[in-house]
């Protein structure tokens, strides 16, 4: 049976965790004056409130619990945190629509950043910040971080863990769950506090300095401009931004290795090197396409827009210096490509993951080795170790699954009236949590045309992706609810 009880207590404590960063929101629209601090100050009263009573509905569980009740409450507690977490925008009419505020705040959760504003600067501060803090709470996981500070998750906490980290993940850092999740988000604190710090050098004020390192570090996307990034003509600020978003997409293990001094762990890492390789190739290879074309007259602009645009749609991130849809088709095709790959495994980025590419890869190429020559012994490596079969079968199910889910998803979604190349473009950005779209839902748009019925289901795939299908697919198998 499934234990409902240490689900209702989870997510309710969950939720305490909620309404304490509304109340940080709240601050924030004090300090700046701002009369909607009260909206926020009744959301938070209403999180802690129901909270409290989940709390105490859930006495008496236990501490135990397993893989079923961990995919239970991870998969549901996005959608719990995006009803709760919309109420500032709904209540104060800074988005009056309920579906609009709701598909926001998934996507702000979920850190997709697709985004139904079209006039960003009108917002409150309180209103910015909260939009920010939901993708950079989003990034490293809720679940995650209830593990570092909430000590009772520790007992069952590696059901959590691997629920909302999925596939081919994390390494344990310490012995201790809870000690891993600790390591894990002083990294991100650290690396968030260290952006801050050189965007305000750069000449970005604290507040945006902030949101934009959150949104940043989260692989959200999210800016406090409606131009995005774009916003500030800086090289300094595009090369900063564009640096983190990079360290976004690395495997956190590694930059764990770094901050011990282990160096040569990026050496040896096959995915790392293959990571790097696409980013810097692919860049060169845009930029060198765009500066002989004519498109920019200086090549070290053209150079920056394409690594900028690339390591923004790699790790899934979304922020623009540039509409890529008016560069050359060839080049647009190129960007939609990349929308597949994501970031590393094991970083905030969403997508299919560098690792899994890298492996698929390196099977097929194995596979006609195999054809070659049948009797040979060929084994796929990777880090210098043999990769199991069933590693190999569960990303070759996973990858054939996602395209599956993007074909079938595209096919729904342009019986809403869009054409092959937007719905195409809508349900690859969702699904991958990256933001910008194509055509009428590109960089330079937003997603308020979109049909209800349309950000719903968007909003949907959006959980999907975060949780790397399978999460969310076992919640609909009938052996998932039996005994």
């Amino acid at each position: 049976m499934v234990n409902f009880k240490v689900i209702i207590r989870t997510w309710g404590s969950l939720l305490i965790i909620e309404s304490v960063f509304l109340l940080i929101s709240s601050l924030v629209s004090l300090l700046y004056g701002e009369s909607d601090f009260i909206y926020f100050l009744l959301s938070t009263a209403i999180s802690a409130t129901v909270g409290g009573v989940a709390i105490w509905q859930g006495r008496g569980a236990g501490k135990q619990f397993g893989k079923r009740e961990g995919y239970i409450i991870v998969a549901m507690v996005w959608v719990v945190f995006s009803f709760f977490g919309m109420m500032p925008y709904w209540l104060s009419g800074a988005i009056p629509g309920f579906t609009d505020a709701f598909f926001e705040t998934m996507s702000g959760f979920t850190t997709t950043g697709s985004s139904i504003l079209n006039n960003i600067e009108s917002m409150t501060h309180g209103v910015l910040f909260w939009r920010s803090i939901t993708q950079w709470l989003g990034g490293m996981g809720m679940i995650v971080l209830s593990l570092a500070v909430l000590p009772f998750l520790g007992v069952g906490g590696m059901a959590l863990f691997e629920a909302e980290v999925p596939g081919l993940t994390y390494d344990k850092l310490q012995p201790r769950i809870t000690d891993t999740a600790r390591q894990l988000w002083l990294i991100y604190l650290v690396l968030t506090l260290v952006q801050s710090l050189l965007l305000f050098v750069g000449g970005m004020d604290y507040f945006d300095a902030i949101c934009h390192s959150f949104t940043t570090m989260a692989t959200g996307g999210y800016s406090t401009k409606q131009a995005s990034i774009a916003h500030w003509d800086s090289a300094y600020i595009q090369y900063v931004i564009t640096f983190f978003m990079f360290l976004a997409g690395v495997n956190f293990t590694l930059l764990y290795g770094l901050s011990r001094g282990k160096f040569l762990r990026l050496k040896g890492n096959d995915e790392f090197r293959f990571y790097w390789v696409t980013v810097l190739g692919v860049s060169v290879l845009i930029g060198g396409v765009l500066w002989m074309m004519n498109t920019y007259t200086g090549a070290e602009k053209a150079f920056r827009d394409a690594l900028f645009q690339v390591v923004s749609i790699v790790t899934t991130t979304g922020f623009a210096t540039v509409d890529f849809m008016i560069w050359p088709s060839f080049v647009v095709a190129i960007v939609f490509l990349l929308m597949f790959f994501g970031g590393c495994a094991g970083s905030t980025a969403g997508g299919i993951k560098i690792a899994r590419i890298n492996l698929l890869i390196k099977n097929s190429g194995f596979e006609m080795r195999r054809l070659i020559h049948p009797n040979a012994v060929i084994s796929v490596r990777s880090n210098g170790k043999v990769v199991p079969q069933s590693v190999l079968y569960n990303v070759l199910a996973f990858v054939v699954v996602y395209l599956m889910i993007v074909g079938l998803s595209t096919i729904a979604f342009s019986a809403l009236g869009y054409d092959l190349s937007t719905s195409l473009g809508a349900v690859a950005t969702s699904i991958g949590n990256i933001g910008p779209g194509l055509n009428e839902l590109g960089p330079a748009f937003s997603f308020s045309q979109v049909p209800a019925v349309g950000k719903w289901f968007l909003a949907l795939l959006m959980l999907v992706g975060r949780l790397e299908l399978f999460t969310v697919i076992l919640l609909f198998s009938p052996g998932f609810w039996r005994h």
